[in-house]
């Protein structure tokens, strides 16, 4: 039996509410070449009505879905991803008796896009007319249908059953045909690229659902099938007589055209929206990108000429990225792709990139306090002047060091911990399972040039790493050094910089300059004016404490001329006495990058000390700990508190 979740994440108004597809994109990582000869896979969301309500939500749209995904890893993470995207998940139901669907797919070149659906009784077709809530559809202006899921009459009824509902509280249907012939048997499973069969008998199934729409969005192919000719006036015209509902239809690089009317002897004569002429580098989810935007505009009551520049201009940016749902374009990146001139290669623009980037990050931290104990040299020289303990010592030592986080947060996002993976790999994996903030350092340790652990292609290590895991990195860097060593730390962070973004990691640079060289109030200001110069833009900064207060304005001041939107900073402690760190903390607060603070041997080195040596036991360690890292989040907290006040 299908199992309702309680997720009352908002009683908020919902614009619009999607209902149908829900499934697993692996987006073949290689490209230019057959699907047999692709070696590795991205994981992505995927589903046509799904990733419209990813590109909805990203647009400013309050989205919900409609859909069963599997009691499994992949429909778990597909609830987990919609709600950090901002779709609402209250209505998606999880089936314990079905897998979630799953997608294959490759980019050959760019007319050929291998696809394979594995969809034989997966969850998504198993929607009943009974799992839809009139509750949830009452909430939202307007409802989206598609195609496939008219294919079966179960799935059938639960759509129609929404759109009536939606029909009957004075709401707008919106129906996307979503055409793929391989879904309603009519091609080989091997060919789900297909983009059109004639079918009288789908042509039939789809327009029952007609008589309930206000918005019809399809391509020509899918408007052959709708109307049941491959003459497209004529399909449209066909479309009109049993319908008063806008249709557009897509037409790819020449953009779209609109009819709020009716059909005129030639498509141009109708509300043509311009498109943008790009390289097409993957076309799969344009056609969900467009239906996002056109709705951004139609559901906020804009001109219908602006509706489709919306719409052509998230198709443009989606088909220049790799795959569908993470390429759907934020409203802020939206506003400047269409107020700027841009390369015909979409993604060689730095700009571009880095703003989908920053604007799409999920999980905002303005609160974060973190246990650093990724110290790998720093342990070994502790057990070597004591005469005690050893490696597997020093890994339980960091088990410990979770536990007493968790005791103290208690599930609370706020907190998190830097984590090695050289001692730390067993507390990184019991990590799995806890919401804390994971950081992870990259550098090996004292490394000046820096130097990085693991493989010589550092893009290589990180993709063994969870996605979740902050890729850290400490780099002591001084502007005042001479050519050569400032070139050789160049590079390398470039290395690292290119590394994290085809991995999808966030990036934590950590900057001492205070051990090779004089430091004064733009010292740092300075690293961080010229890192940015290199075009390596760090989601966080991890910066020496300071009591300068023009220090701290003109490191902030650097970050945000180069990167408004950069997570912000954290305050490293250099095993500086509590006193000192807490005086260090309160010097950062009132500036509101700084978010915390990420300290380690200030909190953990006497107790691991009088750990080995055995004076205190395991729980005795843990308690020490939580009191030593309460006392520094107490002070940030009561610090941040004092500039909120002001």
């Amino acid at each position: 039996m299908a199992e309702h979740i309680d997720r009352s994440e908002s009683q908020r108004s919902l614009d619009l509410i999607t209902l149908g597809r829900a499934g697993i994109d692996l987006y073949g990582e290689q490209i230019g070449g057959r699907l047999e000869d692709m070696a590795s896979f991205a994981k992505y969301v995927g589903g046509s009505p799904t990733n419209t309500a990813v590109g909805g939500a990203r647009l400013g749209l309050n989205t919900a879905l409609i859909t069963r995904v599997g009691h499994d890893h992949f429909g778990h993470f597909l609830i987990e991803e919609l709600a950090r995207e901002g779709v609402e998940t209250s209505g998606m139901i999880v089936d314990p008796d079905r897998l979630t669907a799953l997608a294959v797919l490759g980019i050959r070149d760019p007319d050929t896009f291998p696809l394979i659906f594995f969809r034989e009784n997966c969850a998504d077709m198993a929607l009943t007319a009974e799992d839809i809530d009139p509750a949830l559809i009452a909430r939202a202006r307007a409802l989206l249908v598609n195609g496939t899921h008219l294919s079966q009459p179960g799935v059938f009824a639960a759509s129609l059953k929404a759109a009536e509902l939606m029909k009957a509280q004075g709401g707008q249907v919106v129906f996307d045909i979503d055409y793929r012939p391989v879904l309603w048997g009519l091609a080989s499973k091997a060919n789900g690229e297909d983009r059109f069969v004639a079918s009288g008998r789908v042509t039939q199934e789809l327009q029952r659902i007609l008589p309930l729409c206000d918005l019809i969005v399809g391509t020509e192919e899918e408007i052959h099938i709708l109307g049941g000719t491959t003459d497209t006036v004529a399909a449209l015209r066909a479309i009109r007589a049993r319908t008063t509902a806008l249709l557009v239809c897509k037409r790819g690089a020449e953009g779209c055209v609109a009819f709020p009317g009716g059909v005129p002897d030639s498509l141009d004569d109708g509300v043509v929206g311009r498109g943008f002429p790009i390289e097409v580098f993957n076309v799969l989810g344009a056609g969900d990108a467009f239906m996002a935007g056109f709705l951004r505009g139609w559901l906020r009551d804009l001109p219908l000429e602006t509706c489709c520049e919306l719409a052509n201009a998230c198709g443009a940016l989606v088909v220049s990225r790799h795959g569908c749902a993470p390429a759907m374009a934020s409203w802020d990146e939206l506003q400047v792709f269409l107020a700027g001139t841009w390369p015909h290669r979409l993604r060689d623009s730095a700009e571009l990139e880095q703003l989908h980037w920053s604007s799409n990050r999920h999980l905002d931290h303005d609160d974060l306090t973190v246990l650093a104990i990724d110290h790998r040299s720093q342990f070994e020289d502790l057990i070597a002047e004591l005469g005690v303990g050893d490696a597997k010592a020093v890994a339980h030592f960091k088990n410990l060091a979770l536990k007493a986080v968790d005791r103290m947060a208690k599930g609370d996002r706020r907190y998190g911990l830097l984590l090695d993976g050289r001692f730390g790999a067993r507390a990184l994996e019991a990590a799995a399972d806890l919401p804390y903030w994971i950081g992870r350092p990259i550098e090996e340790p004292g490394s000046r040039p820096i130097a990085f652990e693991g493989s010589p292609d550092v893009a290589a290590t990180l993709r063994e790493w969870p996605i979740n895991h902050v890729v850290k990195c400490l780099v002591f860097y001084h502007p005042d050094d001479d050519a050569e060593m400032r070139a050789r730390q160049d590079r390398q962070i470039l290395r690292l910089f290119d590394a994290c973004r085809t991995t999808r990691h966030e990036f934590l640079l950590e900057i001492i300059a205070s051990k090779h060289g004089p430091v004064d109030s733009d010292t740092i200001a300075r690293v961080i004016d010229h890192v940015y110069g290199l075009g390596v833009y760090p989601d966080w900064w991890k910066l020496e404490p300071t009591s300068d207060p023009q220090a701290w304005a003109a490191s902030q001041a650097a970050i945000l001329r180069h990167d408004p939107r950069c997570r912000g900073i954290v305050l490293l402690g250099l095993s500086a006495p509590q006193e000192e760190i807490l005086a260090g903390i309160a010097a950062a607060a009132p500036f509101s990058l700084v978010k915390g603070f990420a300290v380690g041997r200030t909190i953990f080195q006497d107790v691991a000390a009088r750990w080995l040596r055995q004076e205190i036991d395991d729980d005795g360690a843990v308690q020490q700990l939580t009191a030593n890292l309460r006392v520094l989040a107490d002070g940030w907290r009561a610090a941040r508190d004092s500039r909120a006040a002001a």
